[in-house]
């Protein structure tokens, strides 16, 4: 059987990652809050895209890739670190990157993430929104293959049962943490978008035996079609380690009143929490996930709805910020 720790990794992580107390933004909310630092995980500026890169290269690797392709938006973190992982690793990058409608332009096509991806040496194919990025992968992977590349294509986010794996190693770690500090969590807060890591998360909570509720903050999408899409990544997961997909029964949490008019547009909400935090706590959020994520802490935490103490997961981003100059 299957089970976690024989399956390939390449290890990139700087890990683990802090586990510190933020004092100013608990003082101001009355509440303990508590942060996971993926945003240190070391790769291209961090995030938590390098957990999920660990065993997406590892299994590009074994298939002998020599390519790697993936997809986001312009301004996609995934795309930053799978770049700079392609080169680390002597892989060479295509990324497929679609427009959002209604982002800021002003520095949104040259600086922040895209600055990196150039900088890292990718192929950049900018794409409208409106086409299937799934299918423009393929595509370039025919025409890749005929031109005698080996490509593998990573999906977005990297989440899928192999790039969630690092959700449940990032649990594992967390689960040493908390009980060496002696926490006692009410929830966990995180910003969920592509699902791999909520799915993963919760997966290595439930390899833990933790209880502990994870609340997914969405970022582009209804609350009913984010909770499926965890879901079902989280019954995959749990079977590919070797564990029931029953498993994942009334584990996924998530909420929907914070993610604004879309993917990649910023709101009041989350222009304030990206401030407050920066003000109170010299903490770098971005205006695509985590300031998202923060702003649902923040104003749940408020009507006192997510109990004493709260632990947020930082997945990164704050290299977008400066793609986004024209809000802040």
């Amino acid at each position: 059987m299957k089970t976690f720790e024989n399956i390939t990794r390449i290890k990139i992580t700087h890990a683990p990652t802090p586990l510190e107390y933020l004092p100013r933004l608990s003082n101001a909310l009355g509440k303990k809050i508590y942060i996971k630092r993926d945003d240190c995980t070391g790769l291209a500026g961090g995030g938590n895209k390098t957990r999920k890169l660990e065993y997406l290269l590892a299994a590009a690797r074994n298939e002998g890739a020599d390519t790697l392709i993936t997809i986001g938006g312009i301004q996609s973190n995934h795309a930053r670190q799978t770049a700079a992982a392609a080169a680390k690793f002597g892989f060479s990058c295509h990324l497929i990157l679609a427009d959002v409608k209604g982002a800021p332009k002003k520095d949104y096509y040259h600086n922040g993430n895209v600055l990196l991806d150039k900088l890292f040496g990718a192929v950049i194919h900018q794409v409208d929104d409106s086409l299937n990025g799934e299918e423009l992968a393929e595509k370039l992977a025919v025409k890749l293959t005929l031109a005698g590349k080996k490509p593998y294509i990573i999906p977005v986010g990297g989440s899928n049962e192999i790039g969630s794996l690092g959700y449940i190693r990032c649990a594992k770690e967390l689960a040493v943490q908390i009980r060496a500090q002696k926490l006692s969590l009410d929830y966990i807060v995180l910003a969920t978008g592509s699902a791999g890591t909520q799915a993963g998360l919760l997966a290595g909570l439930i390899i833990e035996n933790i209880d502990i509720p994870v609340l997914g903050i969405c970022v582009s999408r209804e609350s009913v079609l984010q909770k499926a899409l965890v879901k079902d990544l989280l019954e995959r997961t749990l079977v590919q380690i070797g564990m029931s997909a029953s498993l994942a029964k009334d584990r996924v949490i998530t909420h929907d009143g914070y993610y604004g008019e879309g993917y990649g547009i910023a709101n009041q909400a989350t222009i304030e929490a990206v401030n407050q935090c920066a003000k109170l706590e010299g903490l770098l959020l971005d205006p695509v996930y985590t300031g998202k994520g923060m702003a649902g802490l923040i104003d749940l935490a408020k009507q006192d709805k997510l109990g004493s103490n709260i632990l947020f997961l930082h997945t990164g981003g704050s290299q977008g910020l400066f793609a986004y100059s024209d809000i802040f």
